[in-house]
């Protein structure tokens, strides 16, 4: 409830949930207090079906009534012990993250004995190892595939984890450190320090030209000298720099679209990438096999 804006919902739903149960306790109260007469003395209400099916003035089933109140009850004391009423904790002081909590603690003191065997391990000899290396998909496919793939190859945005295009640095080390902190990647819009819209154009056929792709070699060759601008990040031979997270332009591979149209859009808008850190979900063992599968997805010739 907390995460509504403005208070009237939270007010709102408490109204409608008390009223819902009052309601029907009153109503309860209210059938044990009337009986509805009998025109004929037979104990039927004189509605009459089919010639002879009539409906009788029976009293509700006492089981059924015990379990209408048992379940008012337990209503009431859901509301006062849980937080189901506006922005009332609740007197027991459940919330879904205590218990996700308490759940993952209870869950990682089993796990523990088995990932301490693993974090003696290198990187290396882990990804062969067939036992940490099915951990290792299932915590990648529950965790990392909404982004990455299931295959690992990535999409549009997220990169490739099987090839040996690192934008960071594919070394278990550079790997443990971006699973952990996770990364910021941003690239400013640098329209204004290449030119004019024609410099623009001939900047991303200089880059198209450095890869390799099809490119239009004139404007490529007007590019170049703009091209000093992008120089300070990507380099002066456009194969970027992994210390800063500054991509490899000469590889032929395009984080974000290929050919002239996608290029000029990032070098008008830019654009900022994150990946979230991961210390938080996962402790230090389950990093370590993480990075070794994930390692493992490019860096070992018998990974299938």
């Amino acid at each position: 409830m907390s995460d509504f804006t403005n208070s009237f919902w939270p007010i709102f739903i408490t109204v409608i949930s008390l009223a819902g149960v009052f309601g029907c306790a009153l109503l309860l109260w209210l059938t044990s207090k009337i009986k509805a007469s009998s025109p004929n003395g037979d104990n039927t209400n004189g509605h009459v079906w089919d010639e002879n099916l009539r409906e009788m003035n029976n009293p509700l089933p006492r089981w059924w009534v015990w379990m209408f109140i048992i379940t008012i009850v337990f209503s009431l004391f859901y509301f006062v012990s849980y937080p189901s009423l506006g922005a009332n904790p609740g007197k027991l002081g459940w919330t879904q993250t205590k218990q996700y909590e308490q759940e993952m603690a209870v869950a990682n003191a089993k796990i523990a004995p088995l990932y301490a065997k693993f974090a003696a391990m290198p990187i290396d000899q882990l990804a062969n190892n067939k036992e940490a290396k099915a951990i290792g998909e299932r915590l990648f496919m529950n965790n990392c595939a909404q982004c990455h793939g299931s295959d690992a190859h990535g999409s549009k945005g997220f990169p490739n984890l099987t090839d040996n295009d690192w934008i960071h640095g594919g070394s278990p080390e550079k790997i443990t450190e971006t699973i952990t902190n996770g990364r910021i990647g941003m690239m400013p819009p640098m329209a204004a320090a290449v030119g004019n819209e024609e410099d623009v154009k001939n900047v991303a056929n200089y880059v198209l030209s450095i890869s390799g792709s099809k490119h239009d070699s004139a404007r490529a060759a007007l590019g170049k000298e703009k091209f000093a601008a992008c120089a300070a990040c990507h380099g002066a031979e456009g194969k970027g720099n992994q210390a800063i997270g500054s991509l490899n332009l000469t590889d032929g591979i395009w984080l974000h679209g290929a050919g002239e149209e996608a290029i000029i859009k990032r070098i008008n808008h830019g654009i900022t990438n994150q990946m979230p850190a991961q210390s938080a979900k996962f402790s230090p063992e389950q990093i370590h096999v993480l990075t070794a599968y994930v390692w493992g997805l490019s860096n070992n010739a018998n990974h299938q």
